[in-house]
């Protein structure tokens, strides 16, 4: 018998999904993918100053704040054709780069491992075997037996007393699952290192940038000034934090409370990220084919060593891949009329010129038009409207954005150490290239990519000392902070890489005001319904073919769809069960 298995809400994601799988047997035979929040940020932002812009835009998503920050800002820059100082991108890199590693462990820890780590099987561990396997995978020091007999306690105190707590949402015991005992406590030990963790290594952001969620940003540069008095400390509590004049100023005591996240972050990449992924891998092999959908990927680039509007600097580079062919890189042009669009042929939007037809950032409209069933409701109605997302094309064609596109790209342009790293994990793996078009190699893909980054970090550290120590100060250009020098009318696109993906802002400016405002996240990209051509997204294309152990613990489609790192975090408004609106929110 066919039917319609729905996942809703998809868990241990940020934001609301909803996943629907028209099943044939056993076999997915198509998937539906639906944001069921609305997002209405470009609505609030216009009419706004763009400087302020930031502001709001990083409010799009309370995880994803800095990425939509530096987006905006950027988009103000590229209107006003508004030069950055060197240490400004250094500052920003590393702040870009610390988000990238900080979100990697964290998804693959507390999002994603629970759909490979069966948390309940640890139990049955024994600590001194556990203790062996790890010490055989790295040198990380917390490996010892009696470390993880201690935690073996701390999750019996968990399962005996009823209450799960963080491990309660899963599909324990689930057939699917293979690691052994041992595997599943080491993993489960990580877990609650990695809160741990990622408790310290966030100081980078409030450093730079005052705090975290939602750093500081400013068009034209960075807020931190830079002191080389020893005395003069900068923003927050702590030994690096002084009074007196500067005071919040960065001196050379906070530039060395970043270099010592940065070798924190390092060495639990090294020690623990890595080792983890691949040994977990080693048992999931035959998830190296299968998950792929589109073979069609998207990068726009980052990592500037100039500038913004010098590509050829970017440590990230930016082009299409169609069809899986490495050898042909598409560049891609933001501003070209025609060349990205957004379609709404099965988006719960509607577009003055009609549903069908694709619209250019620039030109974009985000106005809402519910006309599907009042919520909730047992199925999608697919042949209509079914998601609050759109639908992102590259010259028509859907893509696929986020870390196994920049792997892709950096290993199609030759980059030595992607090389060595995706040659490393196959053989380690015993797995062919193609591998990495599945869930399996988008999973190891971001964390090979989080190994990547993190060693940059210390190259751009090194760089703003030495800008400093030869005298250069500057994290910011004044040359145009007054609207009196802005032209009447302009545009520009702020892109950048995100981890989840490529990420841009679109802006147009008119009489010193935004005029239209327009946002394609990553997930957008990944996660958007069928355009007006009937084609799907990543998600969708993913799902099709997949083998469900068993139809009400669908444990599979979990795995594809976290292996993209969902982020769907994006509404502002709240309606009622029958679609009534019931909150307007207003930021002044």
């Amino acid at each position: 018998m066919n039917e319609r298995i729905v996942v809703d809400p998809i868990t241990r994601i940020e934001g609301h999904l909803r996943i629907e799988a028209q099943m044939n047997g056993n076999s997915i035979e198509q998937a539906y993918s639906s944001g069921t929040m609305v997002r209405g940020l470009e609505i609030i932002l216009r009419e706004r100053d763009p400087r302020d812009a930031w502001a709001f835009a990083q409010r799009i998503c309370g995880v994803c704040t800095l990425v939509h920050g530096i987006a905006s800002v950027r988009a103000a820059e590229d209107a006003l054709n508004y030069p950055v100082p060197p240490n400004a991108q250094l500052i920003r890199n590393l702040m870009i780069a610390a988000q990238y590693v900080h979100d990697h462990v964290m998804h693959f820890y507390h999002l994603h491992a629970l759909d490979w780590v069966d948390v309940v099987s640890a139990l049955k561990a024994d600590p001194k075997a556990t203790a062996e396997l790890a010490q055989g995978l790295s040198r990380y020091p917390k490996s010892s037996p009696g470390h993880f007999a201690d935690v073996k306690k701390r999750l019996a105190g968990f399962v005996d007393s009823g209450q799960l707590g963080i491990f309660a949402n899963a599909y324990w015991g689930h057939p699917a699952y293979k690691l052994p005992p041992e595997a599943n406590l080491m993993a489960v030990a990580h877990y609650l290192e990695a809160l741990a963790w990622q408790r310290d290594v966030v100081k980078l952001h409030t450093i730079f940038g005052g705090k975290n969620p939602h750093p500081m940003f400013l068009v034209g540069g960075v807020p931190c000034a830079i002191s080389i008095d020893p005395q003069h400390g900068g923003r927050g509590h702590g030994p690096m934090y002084r009074g007196g004049d500067g005071a919040t100023a960065l001196n050379i005591v906070g530039l060395q409370q970043v270099q010592g996240v940065i070798a924190q972050m390092r060495d639990f990449v090294d020690q623990v990220y890595v080792p983890d992924t691949l040994a977990i891998a080693g048992f999931y092999k035959d998830w190296a084919s299968q998950g792929e959908g589109l073979g069609n990927f998207l990068c726009y680039g980052d990592f500037p060593s100039k500038g913004m509007d010098d590509p050829s600097s970017f440590f990230l580079p930016g082009g299409v891949i169609l069809g899986r062919d490495l050898g042909t890189i598409h560049p891609v042009d933001l501003d070209k009329d025609g060349e990205i669009e957004e379609f709404v042929a099965h988006s719960w939007y509607h577009y003055t010129g009609g549903k069908e037809k694709g619209l250019h950032p620039y030109k974009g409209e985000t106005a809402l038009a519910y006309d599907g069933p009042k919520p909730p409701f047992k199925q999608l109605d697919i042949d209509k409207s079914y998601s609050w997302m759109k639908s992102p094309r590259w010259k028509g064609k859907p893509m696929e954005v986020g870390p196994l596109a920049r792997v892709l790209m950096l290993y199609a342009k030759g980059h030595e150490q992607t090389k060595e790293l995706v040659g490393m994990a196959l053989k380690k793996l015993d797995l062919p290239l193609t591998a990495l078009y599945s869930t399996l190699g988008r999973t190891a893909a971001r964390t090979l990519e989080t190994r990547i980054i993190v060693d940059a970090m210390q190259g751009w550290y090194d760089q703003l000392i030495a800008n400093i120590r030869a005298g250069d100060l500057r994290t910011f250009n004044s040359d145009k902070w007054e609207p009196s020098t802005w032209p009447k009318q302009c545009q520009g696109v702020g892109f950048m890489e995100a981890p989840r993906g490529g990420l841009a802002h679109w802006m147009v400016i008119e009489n010193e005001r935004i005029s239209n405002y327009q946002a394609i996240v990553p997930s957008t990209w990944n996660a958007g319904p069928r355009d007006s051509q009937g084609i799907s997204g990543a998600y969708e294309a993913a799902l099709k073919g997949h083998v469900l152990h068993d139809a009400k613990q669908p444990i599979e489609i979990l795995r594809t769809i976290h292996s993209f790192d969902p982020c769907i975090a994006c509404a502002v408004h709240v309606m009622d069960p029958n679609g009534e609106e019931l909150v307007e929110v207003k930021m002044l």
